[in-house]
């Protein structure tokens, strides 16, 4: 995909650290693709320990494969948009937590600030959707962020119907696309699929 080639792509990870595998099955593929990734991470992605692995782990796996370290502050994050650091911003798995503060200009997070700070230079933001609430309480914010210039969305489907009927997820598999689309100015199509 030569669009990516060369790009400079901030990777955001927040909270859903169920999503984390996915996540970085996606930044290798990214990183094949010739992409330059400036990783960042919210404070709990950052900082928690889960059943999912050690926040030391996907620390260091993180910036093992990207080769730098991590942006994990709002002091460190802030100059993302002023350097031009980034071509695109993806938010790899955005929470339902993350969706409503973008939604309401919040940037009191490592994540919230690298999206505001990029947004000043006009520059797109991808969200990958990743929350249990989103045809419940986060369904507003998504759907508000869709009528905002510059943002753009993963394809987006549910995860598991049967088990957990409000939860959406972002097709991981499809976010190169979503990005090079983007970098177009083209929402990638369609916007909703089938789990």
């Amino acid at each position: 995909m030569e669009e990516l080639k060369g790009k400079r792509v901030g990777f955001a990870m927040c909270g859903s650290f169920c999503t984390f595998s996915r996540c970085f099955d996606a930044l290798g593929k990214l990183t094949e693709l010739g992409c330059e990734i400036i990783p960042i991470m919210s404070f709990n992605a950052y900082s928690t320990d889960t059943r999912f692995g050690s926040a030391a782990e996907h620390r260091r796996r993180l910036e093992d494969i990207c080769r730098r370290e991590v942006i994990h502050t709002i002091a460190d994050a802030e100059p993302i948009g002023p350097k031009n650091m980034t071509d695109i911003m993806l938010v790899a798995n955005c929470t339902g937590n993350t969706l409503a503060k973008l939604a309401a200009s919040i940037t009191d997070t490592p994540v919230t600030m690298a999206v505001k700070s990029h947004l000043r230079g006009s520059r797109p933001v991808v969200l990958n959707i990743a929350t249990n609430d989103a045809l419940a309480g986060a369904a507003k914010n998504i759907f508000s962020l869709m009528n905002y210039k510059n943002y753009y969305f993963v394809p987006i489907m549910q995860d598991d119907y049967r088990n957990k009927p409000f939860s959406l997820t972002g097709d991981f598999t499809r976010i190169p696309d979503a990005l090079a689309s983007a970098l177009a100015g083209k929402q990638l199509q369609p916007i909703l699929g089938l789990s």
